[in-house]
Parts: structure tokens; sequence; C-alpha cells
């Protein structure tokens, strides 16, 4: 009994947090605070319901008991927040005061209100995604704390390289923290609950569409009957599938499953399927249009403030730099150990119309609504709509016509009532305002449409089953943003990230390639133990302003960041990424990072190159829009240089590729890859890149040679 109230309690709270979520940013019933209350407090909530305080205590009764206890804890936190921001409950108010106006007086109340929370989110975060975010932001409130203690108590002062300041009494840190908006309900929250769980939701929903399957077919048929065709499928599906989904341990699962048996199937060795798929999944979150969470900080953290379309355009060229380095690879090796093609085993699967209508629809309305400089938040919503309108239509849905003319139906009907009886127009509206309050309309209609998929019993479990499927994958996103607050609030109320930045400058001067060094060693160090949008959001709030002192663009800046923050999933020893392929194929776990390492390696080699080379982010060196045939010379290099990173990694052009012939081929691609080479305040990077492709024409021509001379020794076929 208590495990199926338990059961229904998270279906509950799953479903709420997704319409909540879904209706807050399109409408804004509540104080920003209160939104974020609610999204981090149903968020807590379901953490506690659902993952338990060790993997080997799950089903535990008495745990389970102490875990509801937590979880109604967290609960009432949140809504002590709510109700002391909300003008309705002003009654409630302490003195009259809201918790907002009486921030540096807050109440004994308050204080353990904040205290509890602040606990609660340590523990959630614990549970859902390991120690290193909380232990990291545990250092800091206690590194603020003491600071002020040894003041107050006369303790001993901390040594200058620990970035003493003024720090904060406990009091402080609460209502820093937890109480006010730059902590645990601030801008980590904020973007969490307007851009990212959309998109979770968005790729819950379009799974269930049926566009997943439209993309694996898809890709099968371009490359079924290609040397390495499994292979080249994982790599198209998962930049398709990325694209939409933004992360990279579900792109490798989703993908994967369809995939590596198919890589298997063909010859390839259980390790490198799974490596070839990890690789291929990481970098899905680096395609526009969705691009993980990451894109969607930066419209906050990133300045002078730019928009999603700015971020979009620098992140198209290095993303098909990327899928074009792992296809070469993946093309070089297939040939080099001869594996056959899927179309020789069996012929791929025909592609469904409306499969793909629903993709291309989801993905057309996206970039369409995008393009009309509509907000992230809102483009999602309206692509989303589209989704749940042509899911009603499915021949699989298992209802009648009748039923499935009163789901359709019901969308129309709402749109139009809403259009007609709420909308207010004026006469000389213009086109855009007139196509605003029709999507308007339609969101209502939407949310009609998803009523009606709840209510009926033939469609309520796909469409609950896609709510509970975001809320599950996006618990750990709302911990992880909750504590990753505390730390921002703490950054921004003592100032300790300037401090920091102007010691790591000290460190590495002028040098911008050792602090690009040092920059791409921490985000993979993080990126190993917490998720790629958490290690970006640390690694921007802390070092994200270095950058831009020693020249950098901000926007390649922050680019560089997330980078290295996605090729954590596929870094050995711990590959997320790798860890899920490597569990779907049966292979190695480290085997399989090392594999997938491999496949990725242009993706470690790509942001030192825009950083250096900012045409490839379609910028000139100021960040302005840059010219045609600076881009056309920046493209034309890297591409040369995947080329031959792809030889030298696969051992293979023309025929199998000697070891001084691959030695060659990677001394090539290191000339072509790597930053402008300066001596004495002299640049010879157009000598570096000339000898470069001469290496490179080399490599081509004497691997041309050896397969003719090959193919001239064999004996005709009898």
């Amino acid at each position: 009994m208590f495990e199926r109230l338990r059961g229904f309690s998270v279906t509950v709270l799953s479903v709420a947090l997704c319409l909540f979520t879904l209706a807050e940013v399109n409408y804004n019933w509540l104080q920003p605070q209160s939104s974020l209350a609610v999204f981090v407090g149903i968020g807590l909530m379901l953490c506690y319901l659902t993952t338990p305080i060790h993997g080997k205590l799950k089903g535990n009764k008495f745990f389970s008991a102490f875990d509801t206890v937590l979880s109604l804890a967290a609960g009432a936190c949140c809504t002590y927040v709510v109700v002391q921001t909300e003008p309705s409950f002003k009654t409630s108010w302490a003195e009259g005061i809201s918790l907002a106006n009486r921030a540096g007086i807050e109440t004994q109340t308050d204080f353990f209100v904040g205290l509890v929370g602040l606990i609660l989110v340590f523990e959630a975060t614990r549970r859902s995604i390991g120690l290193i975010v909380p232990l990291l932001a545990l250092a800091f409130v206690m590194h603020s704390w003491y600071c002020h203690a040894s003041v107050e108590y006369n303790w001993a002062e901390m040594p200058a390289w620990l970035l003493p300041h003024a720090g904060q009494n406990a009091r402080d840190i609460v209502s820093t923290t937890f109480l006010q908006t730059l902590g645990v309900f601030g801008p980590a929250a904020s973007v969490m609950f307007k851009y990212v769980f959309l998109f979770v939701v968005f790729g819950a929903f379009l799974e269930m569409s049926g566009a997943t399957q439209f993309i694996i077919d898809f890709a099968e048929k371009v490359f079924g009957n290609s040397p390495g065709g499994p292979a080249k499928v994982a790599v198209l599906g998962s930049g398709l599938m990325g694209s939409l989904s933004g992360s990279a341990v579900a792109n490798a699962v989703t993908t994967g499953s369809f995939t590596i048996p198919m890589m298997r199937n063909a010859g390839f060795s259980p390790h490198i399927a799974a490596g070839i798929t990890a690789a291929a999944a990481s970098g899905g979150a680096l395609v526009p249009p969705v691009m993980g969470a990451g894109a969607y900080m930066m419209l906050e953290l990133v300045q002078p403030q730019v928009t999603f379309l700015d971020i979009a355009k620098a992140a198209l060229i290095p993303a098909v730099l990327y899928y074009l380095s792992i296809f070469l690879i993946v093309h070089f090796y297939s040939r080099k150990v001869d594996v056959v093609a899927v179309g020789e085993k069996k012929a791929p699967k025909r592609i469904s119309k409306f499969e793909a209508l629903v993709f291309f629809g989801a993905l057309g309305s996206l970039v369409l609504l995008l393009l009309l400089r509509f907000s992230p938040f809102k483009a999602v919503t309206g692509s989303l709509m589209v989704i749940l309108v042509l899911s009603a239509l499915r021949k699989e849905l298992p209802i009648s016509a009748i039923p499935r003319a009163l789901a359709v139906g019901s969308f129309f009907v709402a749109t139009l009532l809403y259009y007609f009886l709420v909308v207010e127009l004026q006469p000389d509206a213009s086109g855009r305002q007139i196509f605003e309050a029709w999507l308007a309309a339609g969101i209502v209609g939407m949310f009609a449409l998803l009523t009606f998929g709840i209510a009926h019993p033939a469609w309520r479990s796909s469409v609950v089953d896609a709510l509970k499927r975001s809320a599950k994958n996006g618990v750990s996103l709302v911990a992880a943003s909750a504590c990753v607050g505390i730390i921002i609030g703490v950054v921004q109320q003592t100032g300790i990230a300037t401090d920091f930045s102007a010691v790591i400058k000290g460190v590495v001067e002028t040098n911008l390639f050792l602090a690009l060094l040092g920059i791409m060693a921490c985000s993979i160090v993080l990126g190993m133990g917490v998720p790629s949008v958490v290690c970006y959001l640390l690694m921007a709030t802390l070092m994200g302003s270095l950058l831009g002192e020693l020249g950098v663009i901000p926007l390649a800046a922050h680019l560089f960041i997330f980078y290295f923050g996605m090729m954590s999933m596929v870094t050995p020893p711990v590959a997320l990424a790798a860890y899920a392929s490597a569990s779907i194929a049966d292979a190695p776990i480290m085997k399989t990072s090392f594999a997938a390492f491999r496949f990725s390696l242009a993706g470690f080699t790509l942001p030192f190159m825009f950083v250096y080379r900012p045409e490839l982010l379609l910028m000139n060196p100021e960040g302005g829009p840059a010219e045609f045939m600076p881009v056309l010379i920046a493209v034309s290099l890297a591409v040369a240089g995947i080329l031959a990173l792809a030889v030298g990694i696969a051992g293979y052009l023309f025929t199998d590729a000697r070891v001084v012939t691959r030695v060659i081929a990677l001394t090539s691609a290191a000339m072509l890859l790597t930053p402008d080479v300066t001596i004495s305040g002299i640049n010879y990077g157009v000598a570096t890149n000339i000898a470069a492709l001469v290496l490179l024409a080399v490599t081509g021509w004497l691997n041309w040679s050896r397969s003719r001379s090959a193919n001239t020794t064999k004996p005709a076929p009898v």
C-alpha cells in the first residue's frame, strides 16, 4: 500500500512539474522567485522519492519512510519561500514585509527554514549526481564563513593563496544562498527552468512521437550500403538526435540501442562499436539548434549579451567539423578492417513518411520560431505543440476515429476560443502581432490536448510516461542547478571570482595558450564527475572573465569552456557517455572509454582552433561578422587538418598506412590544427600551414602509390 501510494505520488509530481513549467514560463503567473521555488521544490521532492540514500538500501521500508519525510520537508521549505514572496499571501508575511524586502533582517523562522533547505539541497545533489558538486559548494560556504569568523573571533587569517575576503556569518550565508535570489533560486535554476527542462520535455515527447525511429531509419537509408555503414548510421543518427535532445548520455542510450547491435553484426568489435557511439553521442550537444543546456546559460552569462541565433551560428561550423572528423575516422577504419555494409546483410527498412513529418515538423517549427526571434522557451513550446498534434494523428496510437477526432478537436476548439474570446488586437496590428496571438492561442490548445491525453485511457500511458521520463531525466539537473546556485551566490556576494581570475592571470601572465590549457584541464577533471552543463556553469562563473581579459572574444571563450565540458563525457577514466555505450555493447568499460577518446580526438583540438581562428565561428578577431574569404581559408585548413588526423588515427588512406606514414599524417594534422606559430614576434603561421599541406600531399601520394602497386601485383581472377 505504501509503495503504491509512493508510486502514485511520483506520477502526480512528475506530471505537475512538467505542466507547471510549461505553463509558468509562458504565462508568468507567479513572482520569479516563487516560480523557481515551486520548480526546485517539486524537483527535490521527486529526487528524495526516487533516489535512495544508498543503492543498497533501495526498498528498505524504514529508509523509504525517511525519504518520504525528507521529500515533504523539501516541499515545505520551498513552499515557505513561495508564501513569503507572493502578494496573495501578504497576510502571512512576517511583520508585513516580503522575504525579498527583509534581506539582512530575516526572522529566526526564516533562518531555520533556509538552513534546513540548504542541507536538503546538499543531500539531494549528492544522491542524484554524487559528492563532487555538494562538497565543492560546501567548501565555498565554509570558506566564506571562515573568512568572516577569522575577523569576528580573531582566528588565524587565511594565507593569500586561499583568497581571503570579508566573508559572511551563518545568517548572511543562509540568506544569500537560500532565502534571496542569488543562490538556490538564482540564475542557475532560472536557466534550468526557462530553457533546459523544456528541452528535456521536448525530447521525451519527440521520442514518444516516433521521430527517434525515423532518425535511425533515415541514417540507415543514407549509409546502409557504404563501407562501415552501421558506424556511419551511428554518427549521423547521433548528430540528428543530439541536436534535439542535447544530452550525451541520453543520446548514447537512445541511438546506441539501435546502432551498436548493427555495428557488432557488421564486424566491429564491441568496444569499438560502443566507442563510436559514445563519441558521436557526445557531439550531439554541440549541434544547433538545441545544443544542450550550455547554449541557454550563455544567454545569461556572456557579456555583452548575445542572442540564441548568435550562439547557434557560431557553433555551426565547429559542430560540422567535429562530425566530419568522426565520419572520416570511421570510414578509414572500416576500410582498414574490411567490415561489411548493412545492405550486404539486409535491406534497410522503409522510412515512415509520417515519422519523417513529425521529425521535420518539430525541427522546422523550432528553427523557424528561433529565426523569427522568439524566445527559446516560446520556440520549444511551439514545437512541442506541433509534436502533440501530429502524435494525435499517428496510426500507431491505439484509439478509434472518434476519440482521435475529439483529441484534435480539443486542440482547435481551445485555440479558436482563446483567440476570439481572450486575445485583443489593435485594428492596425502587424503580421507579427497576429502570428504571436495565434501562437499564444495554440499553446492554450496544446494544454487542452495534453489534458485530453492524460484523461483518455488509451493515450494516457504514452503521455504520462513521457511526462514521467521528462521529470526523471530532469531531477538531477534541478538538484545540481540548485547546488550550483549556492556556489554562484557565495561567489557573487564575496567577489571571490575576481580574485581567483587575478591569481590565475598572474600565473599565466599574458600567455593565452597556458590559460587555455589550464581551463581545458579543469573542465575535463570537473566534468568527469558532474553533468556537463554544471561543469560549464562552474567554469564560466569562475574563469569566464579571465579569457576575456586575455583578449578572447567572449562568445569564443564560453564555447571553449562548453566544448571541454562535453568532451569530459568521453575522457578516461570517467567517461559517462562511454560507460552508457559499453553497457549496451557488453564491452569493457576502459577499452570503450579509450576508443571513444580516440574517435573524438578532433573535439579536443577544435576549441583551440576557434579561439585562435574566430573565423570558424563566423566572427572576425574583433568579434564582428567575418568576411567570406577568411572563413573559407580557416575552414579549408581545418578540413585538411581533420583529414590528416583521421588518416593518422585510423591508419588508412587508399591502403593500410605504415607507421612512418601515420606519423607524417599526425604531424601534418598537428601543424594544421594548432594555433599560428609566433617566434620572436614573427608569425610563421602561413609557412607552417603550407608545410603541413605538403606533408599531407606526400602522405596521400605515398599511400596511393602503394595501393596502385598492390593492385597491379594481385593475380588476375580465374
